[in-house]
């Protein structure tokens, strides 16, 4: 099945594209930083607000005379951070509601749902505004100021998102736990924990992984709302959203201090979307039979 799908996922120009400017991007943002060493944060005043091209400035320089692509890589790494471990927490999260109020129905299908609908009617924006401004201090106290925001930041982004997975993932055990391999199992004495996370999780991971590609989207978005807002990392910290806020006042100046942070938020979010269509229609089991 998974030789299937890669050779299907291979026929998808543009997810081919994004896995190649995704994993450019991560090498970029992890990988490049121990070979390029310029401080981020380091000071140049004789180029300040320097343009692309500089000889010892690729990416240009902001107001200070910090280095652009030092602080693009540093906030690069941040950004894709959330981006990834905001998922994890949400497609988990989904994945154990939506299989328990699949598997068992009932009472627990009408409690997980109604949990569902009550997250799904939640404002994610003022929640997360809310949460940050009644948190940031006690959080930030104990694990200090970026690692407590990304904390706060990471865990709400994903708590408010995991709705969408938990009905996909709903959905699909319902269909699954009426399958002729689930009866057997059940007949042969299978427990309920074996059928449900060895029989019919596995079946059911084409649509969690599509899932957990958007949700790295959504929460790259949701980051750099917040850092655009000024209530997402500190100041000092050159996220993407933060560099595009700062950028935006020299816009007329120095568009490229908002342009290239901006453009690299717009091109990742686009292969993410790409790629989870692409894996969306490899992994689907009718494009299989055609």
């Amino acid at each position: 099945m998974w030789g299937d799908a890669w050779r299907r996922l291979r026929r998808h120009p543009l997810a081919i594209a994004s896995v190649f400017i995704l994993t450019s991007l991560v090498i970029i943002c992890f990988v490049v930083p121990f070979f390029y060493r310029t401080d981020p944060d380091a000071l140049d005043f004789a180029y300040t607000l320097s343009p692309p091209g500089t000889p010892t400035h690729l990416a240009g320089t902001d107001e200070l005379g910090r280095d652009l692509l030092a602080r693009v890589i540093y906030g690069g790494r941040i950004s894709l951070s959330v981006g990834f471990a905001a998922m994890l927490i949400a497609v988990g999260l989904g994945t154990v509601v939506g299989a328990l109020a699949g598997y068992f129905g009932g009472k627990t299908d009408q409690i997980s749902m109604r949990i569902t609908d009550l997250f799904l009617s939640l404002p994610v924006l003022p929640v997360l505004l809310l949460t940050v401004y009644l948190f940031r201090e006690p959080v930030t106290k104990v694990l200090g100021q970026e690692v407590g925001i990304f904390v706060i930041v990471v865990v709400m982004i994903g708590a408010l998102a995991w709705m969408s997975t938990a009905r996909i993932v709903r959905a699909t055990f319902l269909s699954l736990k009426r399958k002729e391999f689930v009866e057997a199992a059940t007949n042969i004495g299978v427990t309920q924990r074996s059928i449900m996370f060895r029989h019919i999780l596995p079946n059911a991971l084409s649509p969690i992984i599509v899932a957990a590609t958007l949700e790295i989207g959504a929460a790259i978005i949701t980051e750099s709302t917040l850092s655009f807002l000024g209530v997402g990392f500190p100041p000092d910290t050159p996220t993407w959203g933060r560099l595009v806020t700062d950028g935006s006042q020299y816009f007329q100046t120095a568009p490229w201090l908002a342009l290239t942070p901006a453009a690299l938020i717009f091109i990742t979010v686009l292969s993410i979307n790409f790629l989870g269509d692409g894996l969306r229609d490899a992994l689907d089991p009718r494009q299989r039979q055609r």
